[in-house]
C-alpha cells in the first residue's frame, strides 16, 4: 500500500514539474516547447521527439527537426499553443525569440502557477484519502491490527506532508523565477 502511495505521489510531483517547466519565465528554456504536440506523419508527437531543441542564448530557442518536412507541423504547433510565441521558419530550423514579460503577464503567470500547485495539492489529498480508506478497510477486515493501522496512518500522513512540502518548494522556486526580471 505504501509503495502504491509513493508511486502516485511521485507521479503528481512529476506532473507538476512538467506543467511548471512549460510556463515561460521571460527567458528561453527547452521546457517551453519540448512537450508541445505536433502532427507529423499522421501521428501526434511531442516536439522533443521530432528534433533537437537548442537554447543559443537567454532570449531565443532553435528547433532543428530530424526531417525537414516536419518544419511546418512544428511551426503550427508553436503558433497554436497558448505560449504567445512567434516562430520563424528559415527552411532549416525554427527560431523563436522570447520577448520579455510585462508586469501584468508576470502576475497572470504567478496566478496560473499557484492554481497548478493547488490542483496538485488536491490530488495529493485525494491520494491520501484513498490510502487511509484502504487502511481502514484492512482494519475492518481484520487483516491488520489497531497498532499497525495507527502506524500506517502516521506513515501515510508523513509521506503526504513531504509531498506537500515539495509542491510548496516548486511553487516558491517558480514564483521567484517569474518575479526575476
Amino acid at each position: 500500500m505504501l509503495e502504491e502511495l509513493d508511486r502516485k505521489l511521485a507521479q503528481t510531483l512529476e506532473s507538476l514539474s512538467a506543467d511548471l517547466s512549460g510556463i515561460r519565465a521571460g527567458r528561453a528554456s527547452a521546457g517551453l516547447v519540448e512537450n508541445l504536440i505536433a502532427d507529423v506523419y499522421g501521428t501526434p508527437m511531442p516536439v522533443k521527439v521530432i528534433g533537437s531543441i537548442m537554447v543559443p542564448d537567454a532570449k531565443s530557442l532553435a528547433i532543428q527537426p530530424w526531417d525537414k518536412s516536419n518544419l511546418a507541423p512544428i511551426e503550427k504547433a508553436i503558433r497554436d499553443s497558448d505560449l504567445s510565441l512567434n516562430p520563424v521558419n528559415d527552411g532549416i530550423m525554427i527560431r523563436i525569440n522570447i520577448p520579455p514579460l510585462s508586469e501584468e503577464r508576470r502576475a497572470e503567470l504567478i496566478k496560473l502557477v499557484s492554481q497548478k500547485a493547488e490542483a496538485s495539492k488536491i490530488s495529493v489529498r485525494n491520494i491520501r484519502h484513498e490510502a487511509v480508506s484502504g487502511a481502514d478497510a484492512d482494519l475492518k477486515a481484520k487483516t491488520i491490527g489497531e497498532d499497525d493501522h495507527k502506524r500506517l496512518e502516521k506513515q501515510i500522513q508523513d509521506k503526504v506532508a513531504a509531498a506537500n512540502t515539495k509542491i510548496d518548494e516548486q511553487l516558491a522556486a517558480k514564483e521567484t523565477e517569474l518575479k526575476t526580471i
